[in-house]
């Protein structure tokens, strides 16, 4: 676990953020606000600790069905998440638990609806249904992630 953090901050040291950096708080809390709804994408916008971070794609709201439609909006706890435990994802990432009858809800990299598979994309840039830069903005965010104590996380979805 720490030799991946290590080797995050590592990979991550040349990297700069166009985000200010966020003091440490004994909670991390997550918002996405959700603002744009196609057919095909969810489109909103993550906040840290009350800075906006970077956008957000999710599938449509489908009544909550696995791998075809967005969490239901409220509060969960989330955890990283990190590249041993998974069997598709090499890097850290961050998963959402305790969702009403859904598992393996997770923060991650992609660019369309169809990268989603019921998950939450993250980007820097967006248009309808695209999130852009997406591993960098995945990158910045375990970093900040990691900065702020790597616990503790509380995600807040809202629509706006």
């Amino acid at each position: 676990m720490l030799k991946c953090v290590k080797n995050l901050l590592k990979k991550l040291k040349g990297v700069k953020s166009t985000q200010p950096i966020i003091s440490k708080p004994h909670h991390i809390n997550l918002l996405i606000l959700r603002d744009t709804f196609t057919d095909e994408s969810t489109m909103g916008e993550l906040f840290v600790n009350g800075e906006r971070f970077c956008d957000t794609l999710e599938l449509p709201y489908r009544n909550n069905q696995r791998s075809v439609s967005c969490i239901p909006i409220g509060q969960y706890k989330v955890r990283m998440r990190y590249p041993r435990e998974s069997a598709t994802r090499e890097y850290l990432h961050l998963l959402v638990q305790e969702v009403k009858d859904r598992s393996y809800i997770l923060f991650h990299r992609g660019n369309t609806a169809k990268d989603t598979r019921g998950c939450i994309l993250v980007g820097q840039g967006s248009q309808q249904d695209i999130v852009y830069n997406s591993t960098l903005a995945m990158d910045l965010l375990m970093k900040e992630i990691i900065h702020l104590g790597g616990t503790n996380i509380n995600l807040i979805i809202k629509n706006k």
